[in-house]
C-alpha cells in the first residue's frame, strides 16, 4: 500500500507527483538529498530499517546489472518488509513487480539508458508492472538532454551522479547536448557556477553547472507538465540526440501504454509543428473514433472544405462564406493537418478546436498519407449520394488519392480560391436542389454523433432517440421527451456532461458504461482512491463516468484512468457534478 507518494497531475505518462516526506518532494524532481540507501545484501545480511520520515529510504537489496540472464533475476527477486516511513524497492526490468513500497528503483537503468529499443521495453514493462501511484527512479542516467523523455516515458526521480560524473570529465552540458569544456570560447549559462565567465572555469564548476542545468531542466518539465504540453517541448528536444529521436518514435509505438495514461479531454493547445505530432495519441484516438464510431445521419451531400486558422471552424471568416454558399443543403467536414477530417458536428470536440499547426502552403507527403487514410476509412463507413470538393489545389493529392481507392468521382467546385465570389458561386450551383435540413436536425445530430464518439458506437440513437434541445450552441441542453434533463454540451470541450437523469439512461441501455465501484459512503465534491472497489478498464482521464455503491449513484469526470484508479491507494479518482443518496 502506498502512503508517501501521491499523484497530483497527469501529463500522458508524466505526472506531477509529491514524494511525502517531511519536507514534500514535488516530482518529477531530483532526490540525490533524500535518499538513505539501507545497503546491498550481496556481501551480507543487513536488518530492515525503521525508515527516516526525512528521507526515501531504499530497503536492502540485491541489485541486478543489466544483461543478468532472467533465470538468475528470478531467483534473487527481492524480498521486503514494510516500513512505517518513505521507501523504496531495488528491482530490474526483469523482476519488477508490486512490493507495497512508495517507489522502486531500477538498478539496471544504465543498461537501458542509450538504447531506444531496450529503453521503451524496460520502461513499459516496469510501469506496467508496478502500482501506478508509486514513484520510479532511475539512478545514474539523468542529462539535461534527456530528462524531458525520462519524464514523458513516466519517470519520476532522477540524480544528478551523471551529470556532475561528466562535468570533472570536463563536458559542459546543456539541455540541448554537452561540449566539450576547452572547445567553449564562452558560456552558454548564467547559473552562479557560470556567472564569472570562462577565464576562471574548471571542471569541478563544471560539474556544478551540470548539476544547476539538470534542476532548471526538471523544473520546465514540470511546468510543462502542469500545462498538459510536455509532448510539444519534447517533439523539438528529442532531437538533440540520435538515441532520444529513435526512443521518443519507439515510444509513439507504445500506442496501449501512452493511450491509457493520455487524457480524452484537456484545455491546452496541441500545436502540429512536426510530422511526429500524427503520431500523437490524441491525433490517433481522434482519427480511430471518428472512423470507428461516428456515424453520419444527414441525408444530404457531403461537402469536404479545407480547415481554418480560427477554432472552432465556424467561427472563422472563410466558413462562414462556406455556409452561407451551402445553405443546409449538405453536410460539411473539414480536411486538416494533423487531425485528419472533422465533420461539422465534432468541431469543438478535442482535439478539433485545440490545436494549431504549422502552415506552408505544402503538404508534407506524411500528412497526405495520413489524412487521405482517415479520409478513406471515413467514406467508407458513411455512404453519400455525392461527394463535393470544395479544397484549394494543395488538397487534391489527397483527394485524388481516395477517388482512385475507392473508386469514386468527386465534384470539384474551386476556381483558383475557396472563398472567391466565383469559387463559392459554383459550391452553391452545385447543390442546386438539393433540401435543406432544420436547426432542430443539425442541432439533435450534434448532440447524437458527440455521444458516438464519446460513449461509443450507435451511442447517440441508443441514449437520445427522443429529445429537445435548448440554449444556444456550442452550450446545448439535452432534455428527454417529457422535459427532463439529461446532459449539457460543454463548449470549451466539446463533449457531453450527463445529469443524474441521463446518467441512469445510460446504465439501462446497451451502451457500455464506464462505472466506478465505491465502497459505502456518499462522495461530495470527489471520490478518492482508497474508496473504490473497482472501476472499468476503458475509463481515461477527462471520461465521463458513473459512480456506484450501497449508498450513492453519482455521475462526474474521471481524474484518472480505470486501472490507476483500481490500483492507487491515495489521490482524487473522480470530480464528482451530481450525486443523490441510495
Amino acid at each position: 500500500m502506498t502512503e508517501f507518494f501521491e499523484v497530483h497531475d497527469r501529463d500522458g505518462a508524466a505526472r506531477i507527483g509529491e514524494v511525502r516526506l517531511a519536507d514534500p518532494l514535488a516530482t518529477p524532481a531530483l532526490c540525490d538529498e533524500v535518499l538513505a540507501d539501507a545497503g546491498s545484501l550481496w556481501p551480507e545480511e543487513r536488518e530492515t530499517p525503521p525508515g527516516d520520515p526525512e528521507r526515501l529510504t531504499v530497503l536492502p537489496h540485491r541489485a541486478l546489472p543489466a544483461g543478468t540472464p532472467e533465470e538468475v533475476a528470478g531467483a534473487f527477486a527481492p524480498e521486503h518488509s514494510d516500513v512505517d516511513a518513505p521507501s523504496a524497492a531495488v528491482v530490474s526490468t526483469e523482476t519488477a513487480s508490486d512490493h507495497g513500497t512508495d517507489a522502486y528503483v531500477l538498478s539496471d537503468a544504465q543498461g537501458i539508458v542509450g538504447h531506444a529499443s531496450a529503453f521503451v521495453e524496460g520502461i513499459v514493462s516496469v510501469r506496467n508492472a508496478i502500482p501506478d501511484d508509486t514513484a520510479l527512479y532511475l539512478p545514474g542516467v539523468a542529462t539535461p538532454a534527456n530528462a524531458a523523455l525520462l519524464a514523458y516515458s513516466g519517470v519520476d526521480l532522477l540524480d544528478t551522479d551523471r551529470a556532475v560524473v561528466k562535468g570533472t570529465q570536463g563536458r559542459y552540458l546543456t539541455p540541448d547536448g554537452e561540449h566539450f569544456l576547452d572547445d567553449l570560447a564562452e558560456l552558454p549559462c548564467a547559473c552562479p557556477a557560470c556567472a564569472e565567465g570562462i577565464d576562471d572555469f574548471d571542471r569541478e564548476d563544471c560539474a556544478t553547472h551540470n548539476a544547476n542545468v539538470l534542476g532548471a531542466e526538471l523544473a520546465t518539465v514540470r511546468e510543462r507538465i502542469r500545462q498538459g504540453r510536455l509532448r510539444d517541448y519534447l517533439e523539438g528536444q528529442a532531437r538533440h540526440e540520435g538515441w532520444l529521436t529513435a526512443a521518443f518514435r519507439r515510444l509513439d509505438q507504445e500506442y496501449a501504454y501512452l493511450e491509457q495514461r493520455t487524457p480524452v479531454i484537456r484545455r491546452s493547445e496541441l500545436l502540429a509543428a512536426s510530422e511526429e505530432t500524427l503520431r500523437r495519441v490524441e491525433i490517433q484516438r481522434f482519427a480511430e473514433r471518428v472512423t470507428t464510431r461516428y456515424h453520419n445521419r444527414f441525408d444530404n451531400p457531403l461537402v469536404l472544405v479545407p480547415c481554418s486558422a480560427t477554432k472552432p471552424y465556424s467561427e472563422s471568416q472563410s466558413h462562414e462564406q462556406f455556409h452561407s454558399a451551402i445553405g443546409f443543403r449538405a453536410h460539411t467536414v473539414s480536411m486538416t493537418s494533423p487531425i485528419g477530417v472533422v465533420p461539422q458536428e465534432l468541431e469543438c470536440t478535442y482535439p478539433a478546436q485545440h490545436y494549431d499547426s504549422v502552415v506552408t502552403g505544402e503538404w508534407t507527403a506524411g500528412e497526405i498519407e495520413f489524412v487521405a487514410s482517415v479520409l478513406e476509412a471515413y467514406l467508407e463507413r458513411n455512404g453519400y449520394s455525392r461527394v463535393i470538393a470544395h479544397v484549394p489545389e494543395d488538397y487534391r493529392p489527397i483527394t485524388e488519392r481516395v477517388e482512385d481507392a475507392l473508386g469514386m468521382e468527386f465534384t470539384y467546385t474551386v476556381e483558383d480560391h475557396p472563398t472567391t465570389t466565383g469559387s463559392l458561386a459554383a459550391l452553391s450551383d452545385a447543390l442546386d436542389g438539393e433540401l435543406k435540413y432544420s436547426k432542430r436536425e443539425r442541432q439533435h445530430n450534434t448532440v447524437r454523433a458527440i455521444a458516438d464518439y464519446q460513449f461509443g458506437p450507435r451511442a447517440g440513437d441508443a441514449l437520445f432517440e427522443s429529445i429537445s434541445t435548448g440554449s444556444f450552441y456550442p452550450k446545448l441542453r439535452v432534455n428527454d421527451d417529457s422535459d427532463t434533463h439529461l446532459a449539457t454540451m460543454v463548449p470549451q470541450y466539446g463533449v457531453l456532461a450527463l445529469t443524474l437523469a441521463g446518467a441512469r439512461r445510460w446504465v439501462e441501455s446497451d451502451v457500455p458504461t464506464r462505472r466506478v465501484e465505491i465502497d459505502g459512503f456518499v462522495p461530495h465534491g470527489s471520490v478518492l482512491a482508497p474508496g473504490i472497489i473497482d472501476a472499468s478498464d476503458e475509463i481515461r482521464v477527462g471520461d465521463e463516468v458513473v459512480v456506484e455503491g450501497p449508498k450513492a449513484f453519482a455521475v462526474g469526470r474521471a481524474e484518472m484512468s480505470g486501472p490507476a484508479m483500481a490500483d492507487s491507494t491515495r489521490g482524487v479518482a473522480v470530480a464528482v457534478r451530481h450525486v443523490e443518496e441510495t
